[in-house]
């Protein structure tokens, strides 16, 4: 990401949750610990079915009285729904401020410049009274900034940044192995944990029960987890969703988003696995993307 550049993500969108009950609705509906969200720190989180499947991820700051809620903006609609499904008789108001706040992203370089920012995912800190955030994810995702729309365009200028395509960015976080594009078309297909909400700092195994927990927990506590989220780089052809992924005509994972950005469910345990190698995918040919901060150990024979 250049220092100089600023991405504004236009597919984003900004839910805010406020009133008397907020925190204990949210909390215990979350994977993450909304105690971690603070005017000093911001935090990753997801939703998930009952049975643990991954329904919504989103990043959470704290705004006012109440969370700020970053999400992918085509599903900001469905998220708003399953929310209020969840408010029953809470003292709880849910907005959709999108028309009113965007969401861009700078260089972890250029975050760092800013007084009092702190080189810690979700470190938060105040520019013109709006958040600015160092990913919680992933520093090497950048900065974040949560911003009225009625000054984006001033607060470029006095950051002397520039606009820049944001192809770049969102190619900046395939090639490091996390989805932020067609999310939608993971809901309900792997666990929460598959998709590596651990090592991106997005569950919290400690808090409370949340929808979700018994599984998750399971999965984690009895190391049952096989199968995890990896970014598909296709050498050739084209691939399709749910298409199966193959080494050798043994299968060892699916396609799960072929789009733009394509995203697969590889069984990363599997002894035959050759995980550095080609894959067969229908017509295609494949390799995986493995990032480095995600925790797996790796055959030596790949």
């Amino acid at each position: 990401m250049n220092v100089d550049k600023i991405y504004i993500l236009e597919d984003r969108g900004i839910l805010y949750i406020n009133g008397d009950d907020c925190f204990d609705f949210l909390q215990n509906l979350i994977t993450n610990d909304l105690k971690k969200v603070s005017e000093n720190n911001s935090c990753f989180g997801s939703l998930l079915t009952p049975q643990g499947k991954y329904l919504f991820d989103f990043i959470l700051v704290k705004h006012k009285e109440g969370y700020l809620i970053d999400c992918e903006k085509k599903i900001i609609g469905e998220l708003l729904n399953k929310l209020n499904l969840y408010k029953l008789r809470s003292k709880v108001e849910i907005l959709n401020l999108s028309n009113e706040f965007v969401v861009a992203a700078i260089s972890k370089e250029k975050f760092l410049t800013f007084e009092s920012a702190k080189d810690i995912v979700g470190n938060t800190i105040k520019y013109r009274s709006d958040p600015i955030f160092l990913d919680p994810r992933n520093s090497a995702l950048g900065g974040r900034i949560i911003i009225n729309l009625e000054k984006l365009y001033l607060s470029i200028k006095k950051l002397n940044l520039k606009a820049s395509n944001i192809k770049d960015y969102y190619d900046h976080s395939f090639n490091i192995g996390i989805p932020q594009v067609n999310t939608h078309m993971l809901q309900d297909k792997i666990f929460g944990i598959e998709c590596n909400f651990d090592e991106l700092n997005g569950i919290d195994f400690k808090k409370g029960c949340y929808v979700g927990q018994e599984n998750t927990a399971r999965i984690k506590l009895k190391n049952k987890q096989s199968k995890k989220l990896f970014s598909l780089k296709v050498l050739s052809g084209d691939i399709n969703v749910n298409e199966e992924i193959k080494q050798k005509n043994k299968l060892f994972g699916k396609v799960l988003i072929n789009q733009d950005y394509p995203f697969g469910i590889i069984k990363f345990k599997d002894t035959d696995i050759k995980i550095k190698n080609e894959f067969e995918c229908g017509n295609a040919k494949i390799k995986v993307i493995i990032p480095d901060w995600l925790n797996i150990k790796i055959n030596e024979n790949n």
